[in-house]
């Protein structure tokens, strides 16, 4: 899965009867369902059923379980209520029979408001910047490890600020900043960016947390898992224009790792915030 286009038709989901939805996998390299894919298929499972004129404004998640790659997944959603500005939906992910995945939304007509943001950090535009990808095919020969982990196709393109070098044992600072954009044109529909941006958002927000560990243990060494995720909708944007995450990880513990991310528009506008926190283990 290489483009916008192939992104779209694995989100676009199968109605089953009312209410329920089937999605099929992306065949990740890692043999485990993407939990960006679970995201935004929750949230397009939800967007069937609200009211048109509505727009996500924050969606709250939890990995139950790891989905199986082989098997599609079933999205039961909960038409909580209908308010006269705002919409709940829950709905849960299931698979053989067990949930693995459950998630609240909530939806919100267009209204006038106060209206104030942080500023976007001072970093290079996406244009002297090139892709993780590119980046990554220094390692081919000397860590073939690393290089499977950063260059597998995606429907994403993503521009790293920081160089990163996983194979030095070196501490490195908690944060980083990526920019980010599709793989192609998509049609102007916000609800569509908002999926498709809720995919993106589950790139590299974990391994933001390992970065200070480098000096002891090598990213491969470590075992992944996002166990909540949490996401916020501020602004309009498009998503196959160049967006920054600027990604940080406040801490570490008990074999989670927490962090947070704030997406910008290239002109500085503030469009989306997300917290996430994962299981960090030593693999077996």
């Amino acid at each position: 899965m290489t483009t916008a286009e192939e992104l779209l038709d694995l989100l676009n989901l199968e109605k089953i009867e009312e209410n329920i939805f089937r999605g099929d996998n992306y065949l990740a390299p890692w043999k485990r369902v993407f939990g960006g894919q679970v995201l935004a298929q929750a949230l397009q499972a939800c967007y069937q059923t609200v009211p048109e004129g509505r727009f996500a404004h924050s969606m709250h998640a939890y990995f139950i379980l790891a989905g199986d790659i082989n098997h599609p997944i079933i999205y039961d959603v909960d038409r909580i209520r209908d308010g006269g500005s705002f919409t709940t939906r829950r709905v849960v992910a299931i698979q053989k029979g067990k949930p693995i995945f459950s998630m609240s939304a909530s939806f919100q007509s267009v209204q006038e408001g106060l209206d104030h943001q942080i500023s976007m950090p001072n970093v290079p535009p996406p244009d002297v910047l090139v892709s993780d990808e590119k980046l990554a095919e220094a390692f081919k020969e000397t860590a073939p490890d690393v290089y499977r982990t950063l260059a597998f196709p995606r429907p994403m393109e993503f521009r790293p600020v920081e160089k990163i070098n996983p194979t030095l044992l070196r501490k490195n600072p908690p944060f980083r900043h990526v920019w980010l954009k599709s793989n192609g044109a998509l049609p102007d529909d916000l609800r569509l960016h908002q999926i498709i941006l809720a995919y993106a958002s589950d790139y590299n927000l974990l391994t933001t947390a390992t970065l200070p560990h480098f000096d002891k243990v090598r990213p491969t060494e470590l075992f992944l898992a996002s166990l909540d995720h949490a996401m916020w909708f501020h602004r309009e944007f498009r998503v196959d224009e160049w967006l920054l995450y600027a990604l940080d990880s406040p801490s570490a513990s008990n074999a989670r790792g927490f962090t947070r991310g704030n997406i910008f528009t290239q002109d500085g506008r503030l469009v989306a915030s997300v917290v996430q926190e994962g299981l960090i283990r030593p693999r077996d």
